[in-house]
């Protein structure tokens, strides 16, 4: 019971700053290329793929982007956001589990993939003119995925040596 009491109470956290990071992103100047922002949220999503494991990266990942659309995004932004979060989550827990990359190129590679889904949504929904964004979409997503995934390196290799006894190897 107390286990399960603090995988409850270390989601709500991971959730809690997954927000905080999506409202300072949104108070943020908006880049000129549709679709391509710094994906700050992201870094508390690595950080739970890594600590907690898929499970509770989606759970963070699912809450995070369903509270951002209904506060800050409007329900539009929802089927990109979830089409994105969620392929690219799958993606960077695959390449964890076979060990082919450590956390910045599983960044880099999940913000390529984060892009290239909502380019899909947005194909489906508006036409195949959107294409005409994926080499920004594309360049977005790596320069994004690096910066998270250094950050995120950063934060993940001094939170588990912090909260050691907390999570699971």
């Amino acid at each position: 019971m107390q286990q399960r009491n603090k995988k409850i109470a270390m989601y709500a956290l991971l959730v809690a700053l997954a927000f905080i990071f999506s409202y300072v992103e949104a108070m943020l100047p908006g880049l000129q290329v549709p679709g391509v922002k710094l994906g700050l949220a992201n870094i508390v999503v690595l950080m739970a793929l890594e600590t907690t494991g898929f499970a509770g990266a989606l759970i963070v990942s699912l809450v995070r982007v369903v509270l951002s659309a209904l506060i800050f995004k409007g329900m539009l932004s929802l089927i990109y956001s979830l089409a994105g979060a969620i392929i690219s989550l799958l993606v960077m827990a695959l390449l964890k589990k076979l060990k082919l990359f450590a956390i910045v190129g599983i960044s880099c590679i999940g913000g390529i993939i984060h892009n290239m889904a909502q380019l899909s949504v947005a194909c489906l929904m508006l036409g195949r003119a959107v294409t005409a964004y994926l080499p920004w979409l594309f360049a977005g997503g790596v320069l994004s995925g690096l910066f998270i995934g250094v950050i995120g390196a950063v934060i993940v290799k001094r939170v588990q040596k912090a909260y050691s006894n907390f999570y699971r190897k």
